[in-house]
């Protein structure tokens, strides 16, 4: 008779502990957890608190030896910096796992979990959590403490022209802010006949120049001065400056070029007036209306000079106007303007009315005056003219007055504009009455011509009510489908601060 009988299972024995006298399963110490503990800490040598340093003007964390990183709040990145500050303790254990503990946004604290293992006694393998601390402390960056001292740069634009007006200043300006030309300066500086633009790279500065170049006819020159060197590393430290020199012609200023350059431009008479400046300088000649651009090289080859200060603009009274229907146009004549008209004026100055004397001219403004209407313009036959050019022409040849824009009343337009622009936030002399006067000179300028107006940003001025053109005299405006609505943005797009170098 067979009997049946049931396999055996072995199960583990239990041992006691060798201190506390525990049953516990058997293990190469032969002690429990507890007792083990609190005989060996396998996180001795971590520090408990690291501090971290933060710029608050970049929102970056310095990453040692010499690198401030962008690190979203419990991101994988700032995670990775936080171990990397107690790199060298971790190396003596295996880091199992790592995690954030949540705490307060504004609490300049971060906290993270970690879980590491370490063999101890007898090839005992010890796993403990334990929670690090990070004090976050406030430290600037080199790149905001250079825009904090504002006296800290690398490169400077110096912008100069050599007139009396600012008009082109002005649009100048109104360009840099359309474009954000303004956002990488440290420091933009007003001075008397210019403006210098402080940056914390040559690279920054260099983008400015080839901007002037593709606005304004200009030319530049490039120099720099050795601040520091390093002879073990072979690093040098320069200070770059690039001076940018606009031609000296405004808008309205009447002109006298070279023979040379006037037989170029298509045997155009040698007295023209500048109607705008923008990459080139747009002159017409107000005998025959007709058209020539000249660039900055062209410029510099044949230089020519304004003939008369804006202060010397006189206003005279039209007494009698009529339009030149046929023209005789010389061989090789170039391009007749569209916008314009010939006319025929007899005008008479304003302060000699009481005189009987008047001038004949022709002006470009046919399609503008009328009898009885005022103009502003040059008085060439009473003016010195100290012009080489000027001084080798015939006296026939030499208008006796040259009328450059219609004049209307000034209180009247400023009271009726319901627009405004926006200005660049820099370090500016006192402004004068003439300064004043110029400004106002150039947005009168915007309203009459249409293609200097399209590449500035015209903003509604909403404290000031659309009126009718009930008692207008005529004067141009613009009209609202052209203006902007005035938006306060406070950010630009990387996060930086976009308005603070608008006013």
């Amino acid at each position: 008779m067979e009997y049946m009988t049931e396999p055996v299972k072995h199960t583990p024995g239990h041992i006691l502990c060798c201190d506390c006298g525990v049953p516990i399963s058997p293990n190469p110490a032969n002690i429990c957890v507890a007792c083990l503990r609190s005989k060996v800490d396998i996180s001795q040598g971590i520090p408990k608190q690291v501090s971290v340093s933060f710029c608050k003007q970049c929102q970056r964390y310095f990453q040692p030896p010499g690198t401030w990183v962008q690190c979203a709040l419990e991101s994988r990145e700032l995670l990775a910096l936080c171990l990397k500050k107690i790199k060298a303790p971790l190396s003596k254990v295996r880091l199992v796992d790592a995690s954030f503990v949540w705490t307060e946004p504004h609490s300049k604290r971060l906290k993270v979990k970690l879980t590491i293992q370490k063999e101890v006694m007898n090839g005992a393998i010890l796993q403990q959590v334990f929670v690090v601390d990070y004090v976050v402390q406030p430290q600037m960056c080199g790149d905001c403490h250079r825009v904090e001292a504002k006296d800290f740069w690398k490169a400077v634009v110096q912008v100069r022209q050599k007139t009396l007006h600012k008009k082109t200043f002005y649009y100048l300006e109104q360009l840099i802010l359309k474009y954000g030309m303004y956002q990488n300066t440290l420091r933009i500086k007003d001075i008397h006949d210019g403006l210098d633009f402080y940056y914390s790279s040559k690279q920054h500065a260099q983008k400015m120049v080839e901007f002037l170049q593709c606005t304004v006819p200009t030319r530049y020159k490039a120099s720099q001065r050795l601040i520091s060197q390093d002879v073990h590393s072979n690093t040098y430290n320069y200070k770059s400056t690039f001076s940018v020199e606009i031609v000296p012609i405004c808008k309205d200023n009447v002109v006298c070029l070279s023979p040379k350059l006037a037989q170029s431009l298509g045997n155009m008479n040698q007295i023209c007036v500048c109607i705008r400046v923008t990459s080139v300088i747009h002159l017409i000649d107000p005998n025959t209306l007709q058209v020539a651009d000249i660039d900055g090289n062209t410029f510099w080859s044949h230089p020519f000079n304004s003939l008369c200060h804006p202060k010397q603009l006189e206003e005279f009274i039209v007494m009698e106007c009529s339009i030149v229907r046929d023209l005789k146009r010389n061989a090789g004549a170039g391009m007749i303007s569209k916008k314009h008209t010939l006319g025929e004026v007899w005008v008479q100055k304003t302060s000699e009315m009481s005189t009987d004397k008047q001038y004949f001219c022709r002006t470009h403004l046919g399609h503008l005056l009328n009898p009885g209407d005022l103009v502003l313009g040059f008085d060439l036959a009473n003016c010195n003219l100290n012009d080489e050019h000027v001084n080798k022409m015939k006296s026939d040849r030499v208008p006796d007055v040259v009328l450059i824009k219609k004049s209307y009343d000034r209180t009247k337009r400023q009271r009726r504009r319901n627009w405004k622009l926006k200005e660049l936030a820099r370090d500016r002399e006192n402004m004068d009455t003439d300064d004043e006067r110029q400004y106002q000179d150039f947005l009168e300028d915007l309203e009459e011509d249409e293609a200097i107006r399209k590449n500035v940003n015209i903003y509604r001025d909403s404290t000031i009510p659309v009126e009718g053109d009930t008692d207008d005299e005529g004067a141009p405006r613009i009209s609202l489908a052209e203006m902007l609505e005035d938006l306060h943005i406070s950010q630009d797009a990387t996060g930086e601060e976009g308005e603070s170098m608008m006013t």
